[in-house]
């Protein structure tokens, strides 16, 4: 069983389902510094470095997989952000994912494994969600609201970020009775070692610690009541996180200061390193970021990357579906 993946990134979703014994086949990235990061960590995958727009299985020869993942781009669709849904142009591309499964024919995905923001099911009273229904359904798969489910990485692993997602599965109706599907839904329930993910006590390069008279370091300091805590700047407010829990990261934090976690020690002030944000998202130690990368993208791709183990536990879920067909 093999995957095929679009809107790759640097492999979280990747990663994920090759822990659960579904390697990847080929992956699809335009972003060219996040491609960089990609094939540095995973050698082993051809990675096609092309906008999804010019992406077909013939004019690119992709090899048919069992499963086709995608983390498509979620501005358009963040309850944050600018709400256009699909009449933003990123938006649109969620219709490039139907046109490459179409693509394949006779031969298309059994699986399809979306994710982005929750609330792409409610925006615009609901009619976003209706509309990608319809076009999955169309394509020849089983897809209902029953076949999406918000998971969080702080309930289902051991991370201690606060991330929740949605996560949509089709099933091909060529090879499957029903659109049925189980999720992961087990919370682990133990405590949060944040400490294990972030070194509070260390002290690391200059360059991640703010000057005193920098006026994010005024306005963060000011409100650090707690050593074991993380801060975290949202439009000009200063949000104090309970000890053990970090906020959702976002790519946001390779803008500027707004939504990057800080944290005070002996030595000062100072943001989540870029290697901090990857555990958290639960890459492994070696995953490394080239040294070619800016700083700035790692943030971005940290911050825009899928969870590895809900990546991982939903993989499971999906290999034994095509394993054992109906549950």
């Amino acid at each position: 069983m093999k995957c095929g993946a679009l809107f790759a990134g640097i492999g979280g979703f990747c990663l994920g389902f090759e822990g659960a014994g579904l390697p990847t086949s080929w992956a699809v990235e335009l972003d060219s510094h996040a491609a960089r990061t990609y094939r540095e960590n995973l050698k082993a995958v051809r990675l096609i470095e092309a906008s999804v727009e010019d992406v077909s299985a013939q004019s690119h020869d992709l090899e048919p997989v069992d499963v086709l993942h995608a983390g498509f781009p979620c501005q358009s669709f963040s309850q944050a952000g600018v709400r256009k849904g699909f009449e933003d142009p990123r938006g649109k591309l969620f219709f490039e994912i139907i046109r490459i499964i179409e693509s394949f024919k006779d031969k298309r995905p059994k699986v399809i494994v979306l994710e982005n923001s929750p609330f792409l099911r409610y925006g615009e009273g609901g009619v976003w969600f209706l509309e990608l229904q319809r076009a999955i359904q169309k394509a020849g798969y089983w897809f209902r609201p029953e076949n999406c489910r918000e998971l969080s990485a702080f309930d289902l692993t051991d991370l201690p970020q606060q991330r929740t997602r949605l996560f949509m599965v089709a099933l091909s109706m060529s090879h499957f009775s029903s659109g049925r599907f189980v999720f992961p839904s087990e919370k682990l329930n133990k405590s949060k070692e944040l400490r294990n993910f972030v070194d509070f006590d260390g002290v690391v390069d200059d360059r991640y610690y703010l000057d005193n008279e920098n006026r994010y370091f005024k306005m963060i300091s000011k409100k650090v009541d707690d050593k074991n805590c993380l801060y975290q700047l949202r439009k000009y407010e200063v949000r104090a996180k309970e000890p053990g829990v970090c906020p959702t990261l976002t790519a946001n934090m390779g803008l500027g200061g707004h939504n990057v976690p800080f944290l005070m020690n002996g030595r000062g002030l100072r943001k989540l390193t870029e290697r901090e944000c990857l555990s958290l998202q639960g890459f492994p130690k070696e995953f490394q970021f080239p040294d070619t990368v800016p700083i700035a993208k790692r943030y971005i791709q940290a911050g825009n990357a899928v969870s590895v183990p809900v990546a991982r536990l939903l993989a499971e879920k999906v290999r034994a579906k095509l394993k054992n067909g109906e549950t």
